[in-house]
């Protein structure tokens, strides 16, 4: 019932406030007043003065006084909201899925979407429904839970930097629960395959109410280089007035410290959907840019990573002679400057000084040799990391440079002789290119049929020349060569930098061949061909937010993967480093539509700014208190018994209930003292601890198994654990516990960025976490299960070293007892650990390697080890394990890993020293 824009839970306890008028004049009802009779003792009386009068009627203002608490108290029982629910919507009584696309488009606003789902919520939470939520982004099967539950657990709802593509729309369709539940859908307002379908879907089960946001999406596209110049388009999803947004540049001052580096006005003119900016700026700044986005967006797809194919080379151009006036076309960088001009700043400087600027490249045309400074300096730039790119040339083919012995500075030796005709250099006519192989950088460029060559500077036929070549002719003579010196690289073209020896500078092959060397700045996205085979390692990735982030762990993406693949948790957004450059996989590219969600007709549409319910019983039941509290005050006062000790006892009885600050002292260090005396305790004792995950049949469970394995470790070895602990990750210090052991399950809150920090402190500072999926591991360590995509998505912000499966020469294997499985209530020896160290190499002699490395942080598996060690306080199996014999025995064996477990993380690689090889080969019969 709603009534003066409040809503009532209770709405006829409001009858209640009919019976004022009566109170009133109860109240004001007063004894007849008394018959007056002359008595002359009466006058011994006169002039006398009764210091504690008492009046003869309540004043006005004191009733009312009591008429608003009595008021306040029925009006508070009715149970009174603000902004409540529309009478006109249906209320439902059933479960409530609340469908989230949580993704890239719904994080500029994701506070407002957070807010409203705290009041829908707070809404189910009154009308006592249970609760589910859906990431479409992350689908996995809705689990139903109290709202409670739920609101606990909002901080672990975020976004993801992808979009909930047809397939995962499609998969959160068939995971959708059978029965009828009601749907809230909260959309990010863009239009995408499959949403319909799932719409539909949604409809078979209740009704479905849709909100979106009233905010304009703002998105950028990936900068380009046009003449030289930046070239940004900014894009919005839906028309609307003259806007002006700033486009900012941040990357690293020159102190190395985060910073802005640019900003640029953008203008969006009355109803257009781009806008479009240029901006020149040095190569130095554009260098150490290392992201642009839009101010105030908030979101990762108005950002975009800039990668090679912006950064403008630095290329020195050195030759043998002059320009000679009017012969331009024979000037042998003539065709280098026109190749390399427009991505790459050029040096025409000699050698002694452009060492020292450090460039990307050096091109030498036809300069046989180096003096003895020179190539030293050279080597040791190339060694480095830097290319140097030689042309041959006349002078080149009549030195004896790299003839007998190959020059440092060559990737081949040479033969003697030059372009002369009739020598060993003349062909009855021009010969062409030979295909390019695929171990060749230039694999995959199309050939043109008039590339010729005419002369060039031969190889020496050697043993590792086959390797060194990169480019041939067709009659299989060596056209290009390299060779690698530490982190560079030296690459010789047989022929020269101008047209005298071949057509090839004349061609667009010329232009592409650089770019595939790296000698230029890449203009176009690499074919997929090119990324065949390769491997591309994430340096840094972004969140829905657009924040970078260090790629920690996560695994290379296969070189053509990155180029055609769907972002998602396999391929995030962000920066991906190859062999010889880094490529950028942004949220928005130029082929990204952004289209306005069209809903059907009889799907309601709300908007997010929805003002959320609040209930006032609360606050109006304690003004009824302190309205009455003020009413003794008045009455003393009026009746003059308000006295000094009577006024001074009240106002301390009246602040009974409120905290002093010596109170509030108090209680602060009350809880300092009791997680002093929590912290003294886990640390006077070993003491094992679970991770809390919201389930509390879970939780119970894991406590259960910890202690079940603390008992085994108190009567087997000289470990005396003390009682387990959980452990909330948001509050609780995990410094004490040596293990933790996390159960998983798909429901549980993801940890706050504050609890990932401390997980990392502790994984770093010796500490170990068993990770338990519960699922048998049947997906193999993978996301074959709702348990395993929530682990992965648990552990991406941990820094987790490598993993491998357990090896038969393990240290665990050996701890305390030696075991060859590590079953829980599941069979299976499929666990995973630290991977060993490549140059972990077998001991003649031993039966295991020799492996004293650290503890491995983590042990991940899903056998769920603590059913099988759960006990209760008599000491007795709470799950039962297997049949008969069998499964006590597999129990055994779970305790037994247990034990293993502590133990290792106990004493370390204690075991695995070599001096306790002579006992182990003993018990092993050896």
């Amino acid at each position: 019932m709603t009534l003066f824009g409040l809503g009532f839970t209770a709405p006829w306890l409001l009858l209640g406030l009919l019976a004022l008028p009566i109170l009133w004049v109860i109240l004001r009802a007063v004894p007849p007043a008394p018959i007056r009779r002359m008595f002359p003792a009466v006058v011994l009386l006169l002039g006398l003065k009764d210091e504690e009068q008492v009046t003869d009627r309540t004043p006005w203002w004191l009733l009312l006084l009591r008429m608003l608490a009595v008021a306040a108290v029925i009006v508070g029982l009715a149970g009174p909201v603000l902004n409540p629910r529309d009478e006109t919507e249906a209320a439902g009584n059933g479960p409530l899925l609340v469908v989230m696309d949580a993704s890239w488009a719904s994080a500029s606003d994701w506070r407002s979407r957070t807010i409203a789902l705290e009041g829908l919520l707070a809404e189910a939470g009154r009308d006592g429904r249970t609760v589910a939520v859906m990431r479409l982004t992350a689908p996995e099967a809705p689990q139903f839970l109290s709202a409670d539950v739920l609101r606990s657990r909002l901080s672990g709802i975020l976004p993801e930097p992808w979009e909930p593509d047809a397939a995962r729309m499609a998969e959160a369709a068939e995971m959708l629960p059978d029965g009828a539940f009601d749907t809230y859908w909260m959309s990010d307002g863009l239009e995408r395959e499959g949403r319909e379908a799932l719409a539909d879907a949604l409809e078979t089960h209740g009704a479905l109410t849709v909100f979106e946001a009233p905010r304009n999406l703002l998105a950028l596209e990936p900068a380009t280089l046009e003449d030289g110049n930046l070239a940004f388009t900014l894009r919005r999803l839906r028309e609307g007035p003259e806007v002006e947004v700033v486009l900012e540049g941040h990357g690293k001052d020159p102190a190395g410290n985060p910073a802005v580096l640019m900003r640029q006005p953008v203008t969006f003119e009355s109803g257009a959907l781009a806008a479009e900016t240029e901006l020149s700026l040095p190569s130095e700044l554009r260098a150490r840019i290392e992201r642009f986005e839009v101010a105030g967006a908030d979101s990762a797809g108005a950002v975009t990573l800039p990668d090679d194919s912006l950064r403008r080379r630095e290329v020195a151009l050195i030759s043998a002679r002059e320009d000679r006036e009017g012969l331009q076309l024979l000037d042998p960088l003539h065709y280098l400057r026109k190749a390399l001009e427009p991505t790459a700043d050029l040096l025409e400087t000699d050698l002694g000084t452009v060492l020292p600027a450090n460039p990307d490249v050096i091109v030498l045309a036809d300069i046989a040799r180096l003096t003895g400074k020179e190539a030293a300096d050279v080597l040791d730039w190339v060694d480095s990391g830097g290319t140097l790119l030689r042309f041959a040339g006349p002078r080149m083919a009549a030195s004896d440079v790299s003839r007998d012995t190959e020059d440092p500075l060559m990737p081949v030796r040479l033969r003697a002789g030059g372009r002369s005709v009739g020598g060993a250099m003349s062909w009855g006519e021009p010969k062409t290119l030979a295909p390019f192989t695929e171990d060749s950088p230039f694999f995959g460029l199309e050939i043109p049929d008039d590339v010729t060559i005419e002369s060039q500077v031969m190889a020496q036929p050697d043993p590792t020349l086959a390797d060194r070549v990169i480019a041939q002719l067709a009659d299989g003579t060596p056209l290009v060569t390299r060779q690698s010196i530490g982190q560079g690289q030296v690459i010789l073209f047989h022929v020269t930098a101008n047209a005298e020896w071949s057509t090839l500078p004349l061609s667009g092959l010329f232009v592409q061949m650089l770019e595939r060397l790296a000698v230029s700045s890449a203009m176009v996205q690499p074919d997929v061909n090119d990324l065949e085979g390769t491997i591309w390692q994430p340096a840094l990735v972004l969140d829905a937010f657009g924040v970078p982030q260090e790629a920690g762990t996560l695994p290379g993406v296969d070189g053509p993967a990155l180029l055609t693949a769907a972002l998602g948790p396999d391929l995030r957004p962000g920066l991906y480093e190859g062999e010889d450059r880094a490529l950028a996989r942004n949220v928005v590219t130029a082929e990204t539509e952004l289209l306005p969600v069209a809903w059907p007709d009889g799907v309601t549409v709300e908007g997010l700014n929805r003002p959320q319910e609040t209930p006032l019983a609360g606050w109006l039941l304690a003004a009824s208190i302190l309205m009455l509290l003020v009413d003794v005050v008045a009455s003393l006062a009026l009746s003059g018994r308000l006295r000094g000790a009577v006024a001074a006892g009240l106002v301390l009885a009246m602040m009974g209930g409120m905290p002093l600050p010596g109170h509030a002292q108090e209680v602060v260090e009350q809880a300092q003292s009791e997680d002093d005396a929590q912290a003294i305790a886990a640390t006077s004792e070993v003491v094992l601890a679970h991770v809390l995950t919201g389930d509390d049949r879970l939780d119970e469970v894991a406590h259960a198994g910890l202690r079940g394995l603390s008992d085994t470790l108190y009567f087997r070895t000289s470990v005396e654990p003390a009682e387990p602990i959980g452990v909330n990750l948001e509050t609780d210090e995990l410094a004490f516990y040596p293990l933790l052991y996390w159960p998983i399950t798909p429901g549980q809150p993801t940890p706050s960025a504050e609890a990932y920090a401390k997980l990392n402190t502790y994984l770093r500072s010796g500490g170990m976490i068993l990770f338990d999926t519960r699922d048998a591991d049947v997906a193999g360590f993978g996301a074959g299960t709702p348990e395993g995509r929530k682990l992965q998505e648990l552990a991406a912000p941990l820094d987790v070293p490598p993993l491998e499966p357990i090896p038969q020469d393990h240290v665990l294997t050996r701890t305390f007892y030696l075991l060859n499985d590590f079953p829980g209530r599941y069979q299976g020896r499929g666990i995973w650990v630290e991977a060993a160290p490549p140059d972990a190499a077998l001991i003649e002699g031993m039966p295991f390697r020799d492996l004293n490395d650290n503890v491995t942080p983590v042990v991940i598996g899903g056998n769920d080890w603590a059913s099988a060690w759960a006990m209760d306080e008599t000491g007795m199996p709470l799950v039962p394990i297997g049949r008969g014999f069998t499964g006590e025995r597999q129990r055994e064996i779970a305790y037994r890993f247990g034990v293993n477990l502590v133990m290792h993380v106990l004493t370390g690689n204690y075991k695995s020293d070599q001096v306790h090889v002579p006992a182990l080969l003993d018990r092993l019969g050896q």
